[in-house]
C-alpha cells in the first residue's frame, strides 16, 4: 500500500452493500483518515470501479454512509457485509468479476517498527448483483475454475505489510525509495495479476496488499546474555512459478524454476522495537539455468532427464545477467549435484552448466566472471568422518569475504518524514507515527551466492544454512554482541539457526516438491538415532512421489490461473484441456484441440498462454537480451564441442592444480590431473586458467549403489500394491497434508553411485583450504579438494 497523508495507511475495512453498489470503507490503524471506494453491481461482465476523493473523519464517514441507506431504502438499504484487512485483487473467469478480501490476519513479526501479517482467511466474493449475473456464473467450467483459484491456500505461507516493502531486501529498500506500482511489479508480488486491473484504474495502490509467497519466521534469541531478534525471509519468485516436474531449468525468458531469494535480517532487542544497528544478509537458490525437463512418471521415481540444446546458452546468460542487475558482481555460484553415476542423470547437467559458465566467462572482464564451485554434497555426506557442515562452512566463510553484508546505523530525527530524502533514509515507525530515521550504510552487500542442486530442496537448504551460520556469526560480531565473527557447530545458536532453515526447507519443499525436505545431515548432526528415521524417510519419499505423479498438474493448473498465465477465454479449450505447460516451455507439441484441430500449447510461464505458433522453441528467436545494457556479450561456441552421453567426471582444473596435494595412483585409472585434463580435451576446452573454477570433490571409483535402486524399487511396489486395492487414487494418501517431521531421513534427490571405501583421511586436509581459494579468486582457474 502507499502512504496516505502524513505517511498513514489504511489497514481495516468495512464492506457493505446495495443492490446497484459496494461500498469499502478504510480507515488507518489511529481511526483519524477514512475513505471510501465504490464497486459497480450492475455490470455483468465489466469491472467498475469508483474512489471517492474525500478523506473523511469517522463522525463524517458514519453520516454518509447513513445517507446511502437512506437514499437506497426502497431497494433494501444499506447491509454490512463483512469486516476485511484489504484486497488481494480481482479475478474474471468466464462471466462476472470476484472480489477476494483478507477477512482474518495474524501479525508474524515487525521489521523497524513495520508489521508483518500472514492471512488468516480469506473470502472470494462475486461482485455482480444475482438479477443481473450472466448466466455462465454458474456454469460447469466457471465452478471449476473458482475451485482452482481457491485451491490455492492464501493462509499458508503467504505475507504481507501495510507500510514496509517486505517483497524487497533491507537493502534494496534503502537504495530503492520507488513505491507503489512499481513494487507490485517486482518478481516476489505473487498478486500483480490480480490487482493490475484495480491499480491501473486508480492510479494507486492503498487499498490492495502485495502478497510474498514464501516463508518468514522471526523469533528473539540470545548470546552472551544480550537478546537480539532474527528474521528469516524467503521471497519465491511468481516468474516461471510451479510444482517440481512442471517446472524444471530456465524459460527463454532467463527466469528459472523455484526462484528463491532467502534474506537473514538480525538486530538488537531495545525496548522501543527500534535498533541503533540493523544487519542483513541475502542468498538466492534456483533451478540449475539450462533448458532441461523431466517427464512425469508413475513408474519411476526419478525420471529420465532431458536435455535440450542451446547453442550458445543464450537463457543462462540472461539469468546470469539479471542476477547482476539484483545483486551486483560477484556471482558465486555453489553447485551441489552429482559428479559421477553409473547412469548419468545429475551428471549430464553439472557438464553441460560448467561448459555454459565458461562459455559465458570468455566473454566477461576478470572482475565480472561468474565464479562456479563444484561440490557433489550427496557423495561428501556419505563418507565416513566427513565433516559435511564443517566443509560447507568454511566455504561460506570465503564466500562472505567476496560479497560482505549489509550493516547500518539508525538515527531518529523529529524532522518531519521527506518521500523525497536520498540514498540511506528509511521509514521508520513508533507507536504509528513515522518519523524521519537515517540508516548510514557503514558495508554494503555486493554480488551474491547462488546455490542449487538438482531440484533445490534438500541439499541446497543444507548449504544455505551453512553461509546462514557463517553470516550470523559475523552479523553478530559487526553488531558488538560477540567477540568472535565466528559461531561453532556445536554452538546452543547453531541449533536455533537449524531449526529456521529446516522449518524454512520443509515449507519451501511443500510448494514445490510436495513434501516436507530430506533433512538427513541436520539429523547427524543432532545426534539423532538413524534407525528411528527410516519409516519417517520413506513416508515422505513416498509423499513427494505421489503429489509429483498424481496431484501436481492440478496444483500447476491452479498456479497458472493464479498468476494471470492462463487467462479463461469463451470460445478456447478450458485449461484442464490443455497439455503440461512444462513441454511448452521447451518447444514440445501440446495436445491436439478437438474443438479447433489444432496444436494448442501451454504457458511460457509469463503470459501469453495460448500460443498457437507450432515451431520448435529452437527455431525461434530464444532468450532474447531485452535489458538495458548487455552486461554477458554473446559469443559463437566454435571451440566447444557436445560431451558424450556417457558424461564423465566434469573436473575442470589446469595439469597438477594442487601441488601441495598429494594423490595416490590407483591401478588401472589415470591420475587426477590427467583424467580430468583428458576429459577436458574431449569437451574442447581452452586455457581453462581464464575461468573462475572450484572443484571441491575427490576423485573417487566408479561405482554401482544398490541401496538407492532398492529403496526406489519398495516405494514404487508400495504405490503399485496400493493402486491395486485402492478404487481410485486420490483416496490412497492424503495429499493435503502438510505434516512435518522431527526426524526427517532419506535424500530422495539421489545417491552418488561411487564407491564408498575411499579413506575418510583423504578429506582431512583442509587446512590449506582457505589460502588455496584466494589463489582461486585472484587467479582464476580450478582447484581440486
Amino acid at each position: 500500500m502507499e502512504a496516505m497523508r502524513g505517511g498513514k495507511f489504511l489497514q481495516k475495512f468495512r464492506l457493505y452493500e446495495t443492490r446497484s453498489k459496494f461500498y469499502l470503507v478504510g480507515r488507518d490503524k489511529s481511526r483519524t483518515l477514512w475513505r471510501v471506494l465504490k464497486i459497480d453491481r450492475l455490470e455483468s461482465t465489466d469491472l467498475g470501479i469508483q474512489e471517492d476523493p474525500t478523506s473523511y473523519t469517522e463522525n463524517e464517514c458514519q453520516e454518509l454512509l447513513w445517507r446511502i441507506h437512506e437514499g437506497n431504502r426502497l431497494t433494501g438499504g444499506l447491509k454490512f457485509v463483512t469486516k476485511c484487512y484489504g484486497i488481494i485483487g480481482f479475478m474474471k473467469f468466464l462471466g462476472p468479476y470476484y472480489m477476494v478480501i483478507i477477512t482474518r490476519r495474524r501479525k508474524v513479526g515487525t521489521i523497524c517498527g513495520h508489521d508483518i501479517y500472514s492471512i488468516g482467511k480469506s473470502e472470494m466474493i462475486a461482485i455482480p448483483c444475482p438479477i443481473v449475473c450472466p448466466n455462465v456464473a454458474n456454469s460447469r467450467d466457471e465452478n471449476r475454475y473458482k475451485r482452482l483459484l481457491c485451491s490455492v491456500d492464501l493462509t499458508k505461507d503467504f505475507f504481507f505489510s501495510y507500510s514496509y516493502n517486505i517483497m524487497r531486501s533491507l537493502q534494496k529498500n534503502i537504495n530503492d525509495k520507488n513505491t507503489g506500482h512499481v513494487v507490485y511489479e517486482t518478481m516476489f508480488v505473487w498478486n500483480e495479476f490480480l490487482t493490475r486491473a484495480m491499480r491501473n484504474h486508480l492510479k494507486n495502490t492503498d487499498w490492495t496488499v502485495a502478497l510474498v509467497h514464501g516463508f518468514f519466521k522471526q523469533s528473539k534469541l540470545s548470546v552472551s546474555g544480550k537478546d537480539f531478534w532474527l528474521t528469516l525471509i524467503a521471497r519465491r519468485s511468481r516468474h516461471f512459478a510451479g510444482t517440481r516436474f512442471m517446472k524444471r531449468g530456465v524459460n527463454e525468458k532467463g527466469r528459472v524454476a523455484n526462484d528463491v531469494e532467502t534474506e537473514q535480517i538480525v538486530f538488537e532487542d531495545t525496548p522501543d522495537d527500534i535498533p541503533s544497528q540493523i544487519t542483513s544478509v541475502v542468498q538466492h537458490r534456483g533451478s540449475i539455468p539450462l533448458v532441461w525437463f523431466q517427464e512425469t512418471s508413475r513408474l519411476n521415481i526419478r525420471p529420465e532427464i532431458t536435455l535440450k540444446s542451446d547453442v550458445d546458452y543464450k537463457a543462462t546468460r540472461l539469468h546470469f545477467e539479471n542476477l547482476v542487475l539484483r545483486y551486483g558482481n560477484p556471482i558465486v555460484i555453489l553447485n551441489l549435484i552429482k559428479t559421477r553415476e553409473k547412469k548419468p542423470r545429475e551428471s549430464l547437467l553439472r557438464a553441460e552448466f560448467a561448459k555454459a559458465i565458461h562459455y559465458i566467462n570468455k566473454g566477461l572482464p576478470d572482475d565480472k566472471r561468474l565464479k562456479f564451485l563444484h561440490m557433489d554434497l550427496s557423495k561428501l555426506s556419505r563418507r565416513k568422518g566427513t565433516n559435511v557442515l564443517g566443509l560447507l562452512n568454511k566455504v561460506a566463510s570465503d564466500v562472505l569475504e567476496l560479497t560482505d553484508l549489509l550493516h547500518c546505523e539508525i538515527t531518529i530525527s523529529s524532522k518531519p518524514l521527506d518521500a523525497s530524502s536520498g540514498q540511506g533514509s528509511c521509514d521508520i515507525k513508533i507507536n504509528d507515527d513515522f518519523c524521519a530515521a537515517t540508516m548510514v550504510p557503514l558495508l554494503l552487500q555486493k554480488g551474491v551466492l547462488r546455490t542449487n542442486c538438482i531440484d533445490c530442496l534438500d541439499r541446497t537448504n543444507v548449504a544455505q544454512f551453512a553461509y546462514g551460520l557463517a553470516a550470523l556469526g559475523r552479523q553478530l560480531h559487526v553488531l558488538k554482541l560477540t567477540e568472535e565473527p565466528k559461531i561453532d557447530l556445536h554452538d546452543p545458536l547453531a541449533d536455533d539457526l537449524m531449526d529456521f532453515y529446516e522449518r524454512m526447507g520443509d515449507t519451501l519443499a511443500i510448494q514445490y516438491g510436495g513434501s516436507a525436505a530430506h533433512n538427513k545431515i541436520f539429523c547427524e548432526q543432532r545426534g539423532q538415532w538413524k534407525a528411528a528415521t527410516q519409516s519417517q524417510e520413506f513416508l515422505r519419499t513416498l509423499q513427494r512421489y505421489y503429489n509429483n505423479a498424481y496431484t501436481d498438474p492440478e496444483k500447476q493448473d491452479a498456479i497458472n490461473v493464479f498468476l494471470g498465465h492462463f487467462q479463461p477465454q469463451q470460445g478456447k479449450p478450458p485449461l484442464w484441456k490443455l497439455d503440461s505447460d512444462q513441454h511448452y516451455n521447451i518447444g514440445r507439441q501440446g495436445t491436439l484441440s478437438e474443438e479447433t484441430g489444432r496444436f494448442i500449447k501451454r504457458s511460457l510461464s509469463d503470459g501469453n498462454i495460448l500460443c498457437e505458433n507450432s515451431a520448435p522453441v529452437s527455431d525461434r528467436n530464444v532468450g532474447e537480451n531485452n535489458t538495458a545494457s548487455e552486461l554477458l556479450p554473446s559469443q559463437q561456441l566454435d571451440d566447444i564441442r557436445e560431451p558424450t552421453d556417457s558424461a564423465p567426471e566434469i573436473y575442470m582444473c589446469e595439469t597438477n592444480p594442487c601441488p601441495s596435494t598429494k594423490y595416490s595412483t590407483m591401478p588401472g585409472r589415470h591420475s587426477i590431473s590427467e583424467e580430468r585434463q583428458s576429459y577436458l580435451k574431449r569437451l574442447g576446452y581452452p586455457e581453462l586458467h581464464s575461468s573462475n573454477f572450484l572443484d571441491l570433490d575427490l576423485l573417487s571409483s566408479s561405482g554401482n549403489s544398490c541401496d538407492e535402486e532398492a529403496f526406489e524399487r519398495k516405494v514404487l511396489q508400495t504405490i503399485m500394491y496400493r493402486s491395486s486395492i485402492i478404487h481410485s487414487p486420490l483416496d490412497g494418501i492424503s495429499v493435503g497434508s502438510t505434516t512435518t517431521y522431527s526426524e526427517p531421513g532419506h535424500n530422495d534427490e539421489g545417491r552418488d553411485d561411487t564407491d564408498l571405501s575411499r579413506s575418510s583421511s583423504q578429506l582431512s586436509d583442509s587446512r590449506d583450504y582457505s589460502d588455496r581459494f584466494a589463489q582461486w579468486v585472484a587467479n582464476g582457474g580450478m582447484l581440486c579438494y
